[in-house]
């Protein structure tokens, strides 16, 4: 009961509020629009007519689409080749997991150098071999390519630390089983490996979207939503409203719509993929 209470204090207090909030058209320059409720449903309205708040949701659908697949992809790559019994290998390990336990901000730091042509000793090498590379944070094209490849770098980690995980409690009978049927290394991964770690991989994905949904720090840091709008994820949007413009109302509907969403997406995905089994 003490848990309980304390989760409800931290968590489902704070998520009513917002609800409350987003019923208002609470401006911090008019402290009597706090408990005005003659329009419940003004600020949702207003979502489903703002078409810069619409970009946002497509800018986050591009984001959290290449940065989990990517990051499922190499966690799950990374993972088998650290399964393998080495000595340097196993030293390896920790020095994959650097990026998932550094601070997101000194993350965002750390590219926000590499991506600076000034001072990148990235852009250094690259104009010694004769390749002009454009600051990628400034670009249109790539600034989204380029937050996306920092969220990856950060947060693969993750997904290969789970997947590594998996694959050491998976029953060496399967695999010998299959070697002694004949199974080439391709086999083994595709119809052995793969329909083991179906569940893990899952999971892994979920809170990687979840997470990719929270996506702050990179972009505060790296482009501060821009160029323009390129980079403006629906939470930075939501940021913007509420301390750059005050307008708190409107930023708690918008956060109300983006949990909502999470959600349904959380669920339809479970319910579409399915949990998986594992092989008996």
């Amino acid at each position: 009961m003490p848990a309980l209470v304390a989760l409800m204090v931290v968590t489902l207090l704070p998520t009513i509020y917002l609800v409350i909030v987003s019923l208002t058209p609470l401006d911090l320059a008019r402290p009597e629009t706090h408990w005005d409720f003659s329009d419940p449903l003004g600020q949702y309205r207003t979502v489903l007519n703002d078409e810069r708040l619409h970009n946002s949701f497509w800018v986050q659908a591009k984001l959290s689409f290449w940065s989990v697949a990517l990051q499922v992809l190499l966690g799950f790559l990374f993972a088998l080749l650290l399964n393998v019994n080495s000595r340097v290998l196993l030293a390896l390990r920790t020095v994959f997991l650097i990026p998932m336990v550094l601070p997101p901000i000194v993350v965002a730091i750390i590219w926000k150098v590499l991506y600076t042509p000034d001072i990148s000793p990235l852009h250094w090498a690259t104009e010694a071999m004769g390749f002009v590379v454009p600051s990628l944070i400034t670009d249109p094209d790539w600034a989204l390519t380029a937050i996306i490849v920092a969220d990856v770098w950060e947060w693969f980690p993750f997904v290969m630390l789970m997947v590594l995980a998996s694959l050491q409690m998976m029953p060496s009978e399967y695999v010998e089983a299959a070697k002694v049927d004949g199974a080439s290394v391709l086999q083994l991964t595709f119809y052995v490996t793969l329909p083991y770690l179906k569940g893990v991989l899952l999971v892994a994905a979920l809170f990687r979207l979840v997470d990719s949904i929270k996506a702050f720090p990179l972009i505060y840091i790296l482009t501060d939503g821009g160029p323009g709008t390129v980079t403006e994820v629906t939470n930075f949007y939501s940021f913007i409203q509420a301390f750059n413009f005050s307008y708190l109302g409107y930023s708690s509907a918008i956060t109300v719509v983006l949990v909502i969403v999470t959600i349904l997406l959380s669920w339809a995905i479970i319910r579409l993929v399915g949990w998986g089994q594992r092989v008996d």
